[in-house]
């Protein structure tokens, strides 16, 4: 029910506008597929966080079996993989998974998510390229 809430982006075109129309606010983009299970949960958590930092951030998202284009540039082999950019530049979040290039796991408190974006978001406009996430995400799947 999220993805329907939230802008789709259908073509590589599209992406690359969005990413270079939004100069002062992070483009947050969820890569995956509609159909998938973990996709339907975040687009579900981005569609609930997205009245609270439309001031400050642009959340779109993107069917990786239509818009083929960035599968390979951006690694996106996992079912649901969230990727923040901040000028035309990917930023990097350090979350302590040894993935600092993407948020590949379900987030399951929406605030959270608002504040990983928030983080995001002001070291972007510190001029930092590479933030660390507000919590560490690096013991998620102990065992």
């Amino acid at each position: 029910m999220g993805s329907i809430l939230i802008h789709h982006l259908p073509s590589a075109w599209h992406v690359d506008q969005a990413i270079l129309h939004h100069q002062e606010e992070v483009v947050v983009i969820r890569f995956g597929r509609d159909h998938d299970a973990n996709c339907m949960l975040m687009d579900e958590m981005l569609a609930k966080v997205a009245p609270r930092v439309e001031s400050f951030a642009a959340i779109y998202v993107v069917d990786i079996d239509k818009v083929r284009e960035f599968n390979g540039m951006y690694e996106l082999w996992d079912p649901c993989t969230v990727m923040f950019f901040w000028r035309n530049k990917l930023m990097l979040c350090d979350f302590g998974t040894g993935n600092n290039n993407k948020l590949n796991f379900h987030v399951g408190d929406k605030q959270e998510l608002i504040d990983i974006i928030e983080t995001v978001y002001r070291g972007a406009k510190k001029g930092h390229g590479l933030v660390v996430s507000p919590k560490d995400y690096s013991s998620k799947y102990n065992y």
